[in-house]
């Protein structure tokens, strides 16, 4: 048989004060309540003493709230390069004192419903609302009207009804654009990546790079299309480098297209960074695997994370999307133009 557990009346007895004032310390309200110090650590003491935990179900079915949150995801929470995003909001609700749940719908608003559903029976008190990808997103009706903070995406609406935390993919690109234009490149610069298809990280970042590069007078040479996959990267750059293609630095709109290009350029006998510059964006584990270190733009998933529980929990205001920056991790792959 499990041990009986302590009851709050059994620490105030131990500590010889109220059940109330016992309810005020524990609760950390000692000092709007004017418990002296003395007092406090003798409750202390006691609770610590007799192994106390106080009923958190009992708290919940009194005061409506279960300090809990849910974190409603598509495939976020299952993806490699974006667990980082689940780590911050971990530590930022146990930081606050709640736990937090987690739900993944994989696109599915079947799913969606049912997980939202199942979350409010449970009396889950606030909710974010994560992608995988950033996107544009429509706010399921159930949640409307609660506590929500978007994760990684955004709603269309002109004046955002819930706080929203992004990476700042604009910035990034003109990043990327000054980390090549410092490294003394004005020439031959092509991206590699897919620009089309509504994306909105490689809009931001191409948007982000050509500012970069227009302030100081240089255009993009061109555009190497290709999905957002090693294979892909690898058939397009080495098709490209067969035609004639002669490139000084090439920016890879993240690191799997970086992995692909990294292939192809070996292939056609080009060093990095001696012959060709390569940069890249997410600073995922591959950067640093490969060889040389790829230099790599990271998204800041553990503190994208950690900022929406901060959002969602700390005091109420209007909400706004806040844009995150993403740090340029330098490493080997970029050097000065060779001379011909």
């Amino acid at each position: 048989m499990a041990p009986q557990r302590a009851t709050l009346l059994q620490v105030a007895q131990r500590a010889g004060v109220s059940r109330s004032t016992a309810s005020f310390v524990l609760a950390g309200r000692h000092l709007d309540m004017r418990i002296s110090e003395d007092a406090r650590q003798r409750v202390l003491r006691a609770a610590q003493e007799l192994d106390y935990r106080p009923n958190l179900m009992a708290r919940s079915l009194r005061t409506k709230v279960t300090r809990t949150i849910a974190l409603l995801s598509d495939t976020i929470a299952s993806d490699p390069y974006a667990g980082g995003a689940i780590h911050g909001s971990l530590a930022a609700a146990v930081a606050r004192g709640h736990l937090l749940f987690i739900g993944e719908t994989e696109g599915d608003p079947v799913v969606e419903e049912k997980l939202i559903s199942d979350f409010l029976d449970r009396q889950v008190d606030a909710f974010l609302y994560a992608s995988m990808f950033t996107r544009y997103v429509r706010l399921p009706k159930l949640l409307r009207g609660r506590p929500v903070v978007l994760l990684n995406c955004l709603t269309r609406a002109a004046k955002p009804a819930q706080h929203a935390v992004v990476p700042d993919e604009l910035a990034a690109g003109f990043s990327a654009a000054r980390t090549l234009l410092e490294a003394g490149h004005r020439q031959g610069i092509h991206l590699v990546g897919n620009t089309g298809g509504g994306v909105f990280a490689s809009r931001e970042r191409l948007a982000g790079i050509r500012e970069g590069l227009g302030e100081a007078g240089v255009r993009l040479a061109g555009v190497i299309d290709c999905d957002w996959w090693p294979d892909s990267a690898y058939e397009a750059v080495r098709r490209a480098l067969a035609e004639g293609l002669v490139p000084k630095a090439l920016i890879c709109l993240n690191d799997r297209v970086a992995l692909g290009t990294y292939q192809a350029l070996r292939e056609a006998g080009r060093v990095i960074p001696r012959d060709v510059s390569v940069l890249s964006f997410d600073d995922s584990e591959l950067a640093a695997w490969l060889r040389p270190p790829l230099t790599s733009i990271s998204l800041p998933h553990y503190q994208l994370g950690w900022e929406a529980v901060e959002k969602l929990l700390g005091p109420p205001s209007d909400p706004v999307v806040t844009r995150l920056p993403m740090p340029v991790r330098l490493r080997a792959s970029i050097a000065k133009p060779a001379v011909e």
